[in-house]
């Protein structure tokens, strides 16, 4: 059926399903994908790959399985400082032809993409399991929401060409706003989205007419090549999208203050964003522009729950929010704050949830699989080990196995609010719960954070409800449910504070952020 442009307007787009894995066929689409990444052999060798040319180097990136740590998944080719500077020329150099094609044209490379990965699902999903220790369920929620980003920056990117209806007109004049690129984009995404928010990042450039440097995160940059190889596939230019594995430390600064980067999208650690906003706000010599930074920068995100809320409804909640993929979300629940009156009777259904959730590989689609690396393993004992001076281990705190990096759910009571456990991220399944007198301390205390990313308050009352939203600091807030799954065009999300520029990726407004808007007037003959 061909779309027309009204079909393709934003306000039709639709989130795609995820698969329901509890038909046991699904369950076994999935697995057959996993065996056969085993039979054709893992440890494969992945270039650089710049301007459509690959390039092998002999340092590389060795990305395991976090479930069993000792299976190699796949080799990256390392770029040095001469071969970014290389991408980042050649983009340029791109830029020039790719600014040309229509905003429609564009669209129809991420629509084409999109197409490909649904046909293909199942195969992102099995790489993510065995690359980023994901289950099922959350492997297959990630292939959605990328597959949801192309889709909806395709319709967005359609409708911004053709979006200047609010000009005022006046006699005499013909008036035009049209929205135009800023030219060669840095993009580093995390690994724990490694294929929805690579995805995202780079087609919200590459859509607006930008080109883009692509160095996916060390972890996990094979799932990251997967996307590369495929929106290629699907046609995109060469040159558009430049793919560069390697060292953040080894040219992550060098590209960042480059004269010829007009942007960076980053989504990663506080430090790091921080670090990245320092050197991009520095001129360099022979630098005609001001740089723009996109960057998400992670959370310390908290739950408050009030004597009248659902208790078992917050519960889940709180499940759900704090250990799904191991509690390594920028929006996990890590903080939960409850009105004294409840605290204790809250505390005991979230413990006996938790004690019944299986933790393993995520092959066997358990509910807690492995932390992303030894690196993170080591720094969550560590918190886990400051919690204990800090405060009441309730539940976990320890290891079930050596084959991965597994760290059994862990809760911690009693705990003040200005301690390093309710302060600091520590990106793992930890939950830390603290006291409130009341519905408003609850608040207070949410609030005494640097960061201000994700939030959620449990109450029956509206009006409770209603002073949450207008006191609680954060950019997205959730009122009697879960506090992750933010779905594109549905929750805009970013975050404030130190959380990060609030760029509200799955918005229509964030395809601005890659573009300049461009006024022309003509007088009428």
């Amino acid at each position: 059926m061909v779309q027309t442009l009204d079909s393709l307007k934003i306000e039709y787009f639709e989130n795609i399903n995820n698969t329901d894995f509890k038909d046991p066929k699904e369950q076994e689409k999935l697995q057959k994908e996993i065996d056969k990444l085993r039979q054709q052999g893992l440890a494969k060798e992945h270039p650089v790959v710049i301007d459509g040319k690959e390039y092998y180097t002999e340092d590389k990136i060795v990305s395991t399985n976090p479930g069993k740590k000792d299976e190699v998944i796949g080799y990256a080719s390392k770029a040095d400082k001469e071969l970014a500077e290389k991408a980042l020329i050649k983009a340029t150099e791109t830029f020039e032809s790719w600014k040309k094609v229509a905003p429609r044209d564009r669209a129809e490379y991420l629509f084409r993409t999109a197409e490909l990965m649904q046909e293909r699902r199942h195969e992102f999903s099995a790489l993510l399991i065995l690359e980023a220790g994901k289950n099922y369920e959350e492997a297959d929620a990630e292939v959605s929401e990328a597959i949801d980003f192309m889709n909806f920056y395709a319709r967005s990117m359609i409708q911004l060409e053709d979006d200047t209806h609010y000009l005022k007109r006046v006699p005499g004049e013909k008036n035009h706003l049209k929205y135009i690129p800023l030219g060669v984009g840095f993009i580093v995404p995390p690994w724990n989205f490694p294929l929805a928010i690579t995805t995202g990042l780079t087609v919200s450039a590459v859509v607006t007419g930008n080109t883009v440097l692509l160095k996916p995160a060390s972890y996990t940059p094979l799932i990251a090549y997967k996307f590369f190889e495929l929106i290629n596939e699907a046609g995109l230019p060469k040159g558009v999208i430049n793919f560069i594995t390697g060292d953040s430390k080894e040219f992550g600064d060098f590209i960042t203050g480059h004269r010829l980067t007009r942007f960076i999208s980053f989504t990663g650690s506080k430090d790091v964003g921080l670090r990245i906003n320092e050197i991009a706000g520095r001129t360099a010599e022979g630098q005609i522009w001001i740089k723009r930074v996109n960057a998400e920068m992670g959370g310390k995100d908290g739950i408050v729950i009030d004597e009248t809320a659902d208790l078992d409804k917050a519960a889940q909640s709180i499940i759900t929010s704090g250990f799904t993929f191991q509690g390594q979300k920028c929006s996990a629940g890590s903080r939960v704050i409850v009105v004294e009156e409840v605290y204790d009777e809250l505390l005991d259904k979230v413990i006996e949830i938790a004690k019944k959730l299986s933790v393993g590989n995520g092959e066997e689609n358990h509910d807690v699989g492995p932390v992303i690396h030894e690196k993170a393993y080591n720094e969550i004992l560590d918190y886990i080990e400051i919690g204990k001076q800090e405060a009441a281990l309730k539940l976990g705190g320890d290891t079930p196995s050596e084959e991965g990096y597994y760290i059994n759910p862990t809760i911690f009571g009693d705990v003040d609010p200005n301690s390093r456990i309710m302060q600091e991220e520590i990106f793992g399944p930890v939950i830390a719960f603290a006291k409130a007198k009341d519905w408003e301390e609850g608040i207070e205390i949410y609030n005494n954070t640097d960061y201000g990313l994700t939030g959620g308050f449990f109450s029956s009352k509206q009006d409770r409800l209603d002073a949450a939203v207008e006191r609680m600091h954060c950019g997205n807030l959730y009122l009697n449910r879960d506090i992750t799954g933010a779905l594109v065009g549905v929750h805009p999300f970013g975050g404030f504070n130190l959380s990060g520029t609030d760029s509200k990726a799955g918005s229509y407004e964030y395809l601005k952020l890659f573009s300049q808007g461009k006024t022309y007037t003509q007088a009428d003959e």
